[in-house]
């Protein structure tokens, strides 16, 4: 039986897995064309699997070298004779162990290089062997190197860089490889070694020959749907395929590990939990956001290394403005900051603006900063988390409860401030406030449509309801109005009865409290502080 995979390479006959072939035939492609190109995505965005497809797909018409950088130690990188004798093991290493064919001249002339004193080896010799096997050998010669972010920060990298670039240039003439296919996060094309020479730095880019790639690698709802069909198949669940595709894309924006995550969370852990209990029960709406709740709560290799890039004042600083402020960010791939807030995953862009890449990492990120805050001693977040037993009823939460308990507390703490607040401030301290109460039960995520500098809907998933909170900045009775009008809307798109909406008024005269507004067949509670 298969089962969904997110460690390592995907194996078709025992994962799951999205269906390729289109992709494939894409960069099929571009290889027929010779093409030196990178494939450059974020962490765990299907790279090496989709390599490893590929190698397997072209294996009939090429002779494909697939290595991996990780495969090398951090001494090879210290000399072009160190880097160029571990190069030529790892080639020996594929054609005993995997199935590259090189003649035994050729094999035997890097087994010589290998003996050799590394101060004596230069990286020309290498590719002197390279150019005459490709020149002899049956079938083109494509390579490919998986992991090379091992290496890109290294001048020893660069002159291996500078080698194909002289190779390609000069390919009529001096034969390297047909194509080679470079795999990582870091975009080599751009790469940009600074070197120390006195006073002097000098900027190296010796991939400027790479063409672009722009395969599509994200999951699209449809991808997903084909996946849960295999799965389907398997399993028997009843669960509405489509209905359960959108639902993951909508949380993942179709990240690879994200998609792969929530399925197998919820085939392997929310069927077996006592709220769900079977397969059946686990893959519907409420399965995936419990599943969603999870990776949420979890440690793993992907939001380990997302989160150690916060390091970045300026990366930290996009993304807490677009979450906290709302600011509409144009997307300039100039910018270093988005540049590598875009390489990393954190966002894409979306016509021209920058967005976070999906409701996942939205709420890792908002979670990050609120957590900031908690260890600070918030008082907002303080008093909640003692009495966090009162907002729930019979297993439910009491939405109308937390307003209601948040106006007095708010009041108490900030009702004799006379200055208004950015709305930055009000939504954090909100969601400072209900962070405790479904922390460990449910999740929450806001709604990018309205996100801006003068609204932002949150919307609250706890045990299977879902709950509408509209943050705004009480600017006047007609734009309240507005205000009850698109929440209203906003309702109607989910199926929902009832919404909330919390306004902060700086108006002297104001009136503090709770109300109940019927619009339509709505029910809005409105909270005014």
């Amino acid at each position: 039986m298969k089962a969904f995979n997110t460690a390592a390479v995907c194996i078709p006959r025992l994962h799951y897995m999205v269906d390729l072939s289109g992709r494939l035939q894409e960069v099929r492609k571009m290889v027929t064309e010779g093409k030196y190109f990178t494939v450059n995505r974020a962490r765990q965005y299907g790279k090496t699997t989709m390599l490893k497809a590929l190698a397997k797909d072209l294996a009939g018409e090429y002779e494909v070298l697939s290595l991996d950088f990780q495969g090398m130690d951090s001494d090879a990188f210290s000399s072009v004779g160190k880097f160029s004798q571990a190069f030529g093991r790892m080639i020996l290493d594929e054609r005993e162990f995997g199935s590259v064919k090189i003649p035994e001249i050729f094999s035997d002339a890097l087994e010589e290089l290998n003996r050799s004193a590394a101060e004596s080896v230069n990286m020309d010799d290498l590719f002197r062997i390279l150019m005459r096997w490709c020149r002899i050998s049956e079938k083109p010669v494509v390579l490919m190197i998986d992991e090379v972010d091992s290496a890109s920060d290294n001048q020893v990298f660069l002159d291996f860089l500078a080698q194909l670039r002289r190779g390609y240039i000069r390919r009529d003439t001096l034969p390297v490889f047909h194509s080679v296919i470079l795999a990582g996060v870091t975009d080599i094309k751009n790469l940009k070694q600074k070197l120390q020479d006195g006073k002097e730095h000098k900027s190296n880019s010796p991939w400027n020959i790479a063409a672009d790639f722009n395969v599509e690698m994200s999951f699209s709802p449809k991808d997903i749907a084909g996946m849960l069909q295999d799965y389907e198949k398997d399993h028997k669940t009843g669960m509405d395929i489509k209905e359960i595709s959108q639902a993951i894309y909508d949380y993942t924006g179709g990240y690879p590990f994200l998609v792969s995550r929530i399925c197998q969370l919820t085939d392997e852990e929310v069927s077996q939990c006592s709220r769900f209990g079977t397969l059946q029960s686990a893959w519907t709406n409420e399965g995936i956001s419990e599943a969603v709740r999870r990776i949420l709560m979890e440690k793993n290799t992907l939001f380990e290394s997302l989160m150690g890039k916060l390091e970045d004042s300026e990366l930290s600083g996009i993304l807490y403005r677009i979450l906290f402020e709302g600011e509409s960010i144009v997307y300039n791939a100039d910018n270093a900051a988005v540049g590598d807030a875009q390489m990393y995953g954190f966002i894409r862009n979306d016509k021209g603006s920058v967005r976070i890449a999906n409701r996942i990492f939205e709420t890792r990120l908002y979670n990050y900063f609120l957590s900031v805050q908690e260890i600070q001693r918030n008082e907002v977040s303080g008093i909640v988390s003692r009495e966090k037993e009162q907002f729930i009823r019979n297993g439910k939460l009491d939405m109308e409860r937390v307003l209601e308990r948040f106006v007095v507390s708010f009041d108490d703490l900030y009702g004799d401030q006379e200055e208004t607040f950015y709305e930055d401030e009000g939504r954090r301290r909100f969601l400072l406030f209900i962070r405790p109460i479904i922390n460990g039960t449910g999740n929450y995520y806001v709604e990018a449509r309205t996100r801006n500098s003068e609204r932002m809907d949150i919307v609250i998933d706890y045990l299977g309801e879902r709950h509408v909170v509209e943050l705004k900045i009480w600017r006047g009775n007609a734009y309240n109005e507005r205000g009850e009008k698109q929440i209203s809307d906003y309702l109607e798109y989910y199926h929902i009865k009832k919404g909330y909406m919390l306004s902060y008024n700086f108006n002297k005269n104001k009136k503090i409290g709770i109300r109940h507004v019927q619009i339509g067949d709505k029910e809005l509670v409105e909270a005014v502080v």
